[in-house]
């Protein structure tokens, strides 16, 4: 039982790490690559267009749950040729020059997101099915963690690698580390007593799933902590760079700060928000985290009122990219707790997707804002609409163990 339930975490965090790979080099080293062929800043920024099957994930996640082979199971029939199909792609790119054909290596990357967003659903599903009720916390502590190093990989240390070798030799390493997930998925016994609850499933059966769960009690609540939870974060962490450089300080400080400190901060604070969910359990791990969330806000707010120096700066990046990983896990938990198995992989990607629109206006808005009535005004609202998932928590853990509950 330990060693099946060492290969199933060890699995998760490598095919999470390897869906993260495409995404990351697409937003962070693709740009750099193609600046340095000579392609122009119109293409560069167009480039984006890329990420779009990430946006699209829950037009097709019915179908990641509705078809499957029984014979290779119920997540490893999209999970093998979906990992076999990335391997193509980047071993495909380490034989193309960039330079002569810009438009095939970018297809090739629009690919491998593709194929990752679609391996995502199928893996958040896997998750679903393989992790218990004590284990939501750990799996998605390794759900975010794998996911970052991926992102890392590409986005960082492939970029300082291919100034030794070389652009295509860094994608040697990529279809390497792809290799290694491929692998334990083809030995990987994937258990199929779901199945006969499953095997007829239709996209109406998936609807209907959806419909009833959307109409549970407290749902509404649920959905409001999802989309909310974050709001006030984004409103500073918008503008919290802007700030630093209004502040005087330059933008390889900020970067190394950010980048290297608060990253390494943030996967720390991922693991040990995992380790808060499995040990104290889902409710009150979130509760939590979202209470230790606002002290890095207060920090933020706190700058603004002097003239912060490097130290001060540093230790509120590390403290906000610490409790802001811890509860990036927590709340992943709980999506994941909520879910109904038996649409697993596409109810995770809706209160996903709903996660996403829910923070993203305010990142939209908070330039706007800080334009309007300045940062420090706006760090405080941020602060405020932090503590609107801690209200809404009030009810959800009364609904706790009547609705909602796997």
């Amino acid at each position: 039982m330990l060693n099946k339930r060492i290969y199933s975490f060890s699995l998760l965090l490598l095919l999470y790490l390897s869906q993260g790979i495409p995404f990351g080099f697409q937003v962070t080293a693709l740009p750099v690559l193609l600046r340095q062929f000579g392609i122009s800043l119109t293409i560069i920024g167009f480039s984006s267009i890329l990420a779009l099957p990430w946006m699209l994930k829950i037009l097709w996640a019915p179908m990641v749950d509705r078809f499957w082979i029984k014979k290779i199971g119920r997540r490893k029939s999209w999970l093998i040729p979906l990992q076999s199909l990335m391997f193509i792609c980047a071993f495909s790119a380490s034989y193309i020059h960039i330079a002569s054909n810009p438009v095939l290596f970018a297809g090739i990357i629009f690919v491998m997101n593709l194929c990752a967003s679609i391996q995502d659903i199928a893996v958040d599903g896997l998750a679903i099915d393989v992790l218990k009720k004590q284990d939501l916390g750990y799996g998605n502590a390794i759900q975010v963690v794998g996911y970052k190093i991926g992102m890392l990989v590409s986005g960082g240390f492939l970029v300082w690698l291919s100034s030794y070798t070389g652009w295509q030799y860094t994608f040697i390493i990529v279809y390497s580390i792809i290799a290694i997930p491929l692998t334990l998925l083809i030995f990987y016994k994937e258990t199929l007593l779901s199945y006969t609850q499953v095997k007829h499933i239709t996209f109406t059966d998936v609807m209907v799933h959806l419909k009833n769960t959307m109409s549970s009690k407290g749902i509404l609540f649920i959905i409001f902590l999802i989309a909310t939870y974050k709001s006030g974060e984004t409103l500073i962490d918008g503008m919290f760079k802007p700030f630093l450089v209004d502040s005087g300080f330059t933008a390889s400080q900020i970067g190394l700060w950010q980048g290297v400190y608060g990253m390494g901060a943030s996967i720390v604070g991922s693991i040990i928000g995992g380790i808060i969910s499995s040990r104290f359990g889902i409710i009150k791990g979130l509760w939590l985290t979202l209470i230790f969330r606002l002290v890095p806000l207060f920090g933020e707010w706190y700058c603004t009122t002097i003239v912060p120096s490097q130290t001060v700066v540093i230790l509120v990046t590390i403290a906000e990219h610490l409790f802001g990983g811890m509860l990036t896990t927590a709340m992943f938990a709980f999506m994941m707790y909520c879910v109904d198995s038996v649409i697993g992989a596409t109810h995770y990607t809706l209160l996903a997707t709903i996660e996403v629109i829910g923070k993203s206006p305010g990142m939209w808005f908070s330039g706007l804002l800080a334009d309007t009535i300045g940062y420090s005004y706006l760090f405080a609202l941020g602060i405020v609409v932090s503590f609107i998932p801690l209200i809404l928590m009030v009810p959800i853990k009364k609904f706790n163990n009547t609705t909602y509950v796997r």
